[in-house]
């Protein structure tokens, strides 16, 4: 039964949506920190992304398409004629899908960066897309400014984009280090002009008692004559 349902499920473009959504979403729980992603994502315009991430550099869109019909046409095509026609149909799918995200989700006024990424949950379909040399769609997606990945390459895309966060996080505080360190640099500047002056208090009232010290031997001195005198 629960074999049916997944089979109903991957039938039914929705809910296969819905399921490369949660797949997506699942990876991007797994590796990043809540605060650096969000899921649909709505631009000005009405546009709803499936997710963003979100390092310094600006938005990265990320948008999960599944061509699994025109895939599952070019797989079980017996004859050239048909291969060669679900081949046309699956790329025709394909460029589409580029097409949409990047006239959709690169906007660089609202913050977007300079690619976007598709995420082809289905790691048959992806190799497909890779090893067609005659179609050439990776190229295709590259003049596009989208970056296809499956669901592996994207879980390694994820980890690239974790490290340049805690770099940056790394950077941030460092800077915080380093403006804690100069201030304790001009405190200690301060402390030895202190420490100077009070040494300098030091001196001076060490020499103003040898002076009275001085001064008290010799009365001290006339007053034994005076008592000699007595």
């Amino acid at each position: 039964d629960q074999l049916r349902n997944l089979q109903d499920i991957l039938h039914n473009p929705k809910q296969r949506g819905v399921l490369g959504e949660f797949y997506l979403e699942t990876v991007l729980k797994n590796v990043l920190p809540p605060k650096s992603y969000q899921m649909q994502y709505k631009f000005k315009d009405g546009q709803t992304v499936d997710a963003v991430v979100k390092p310094q550099s600006g938005l990265i869109p990320i948008d999960s398409k599944f061509p699994l019909d025109n895939f599952r046409q070019l797989s079980s095509a017996h004859s050239d004629e048909e291969r060669k026609t679900a081949s046309r149909e699956f790329m025709k799918a394909v460029k589409k899908h580029v097409d949409d995200i990047s006239k959709k989700y690169l906007v660089p006024e609202e913050g977007t960066i300079n690619f976007a990424v598709m995420y082809v949950p289905s790691e048959n379909v992806y190799y497909h897309i890779l090893t067609d040399d005659e179609a050439n769609l990776m190229d295709y997606a590259k003049s596009k400014s989208v970056l296809m990945t499956s669901p592996h390459g994207f879980f390694n895309f994820l980890r690239v984009i974790l490290i340049g966060m805690e770099r940056n996080k790394l950077h941030e505080q460092s800077q915080k280090i380093w403006d804690i360190l100069k201030g304790v640099q001009q405190e200690s500047v301060r402390f030895s002009d202190g420490i100077g002056v009070l040494a300098r208090h030091i001196t001076n009232a060490k020499g103003a008692m040898d002076n009275v010290q001085s001064g008290y031997a010799k009365l001290s001195g006339k007053i034994d004559q005076v008592k000699l005198l007595e």
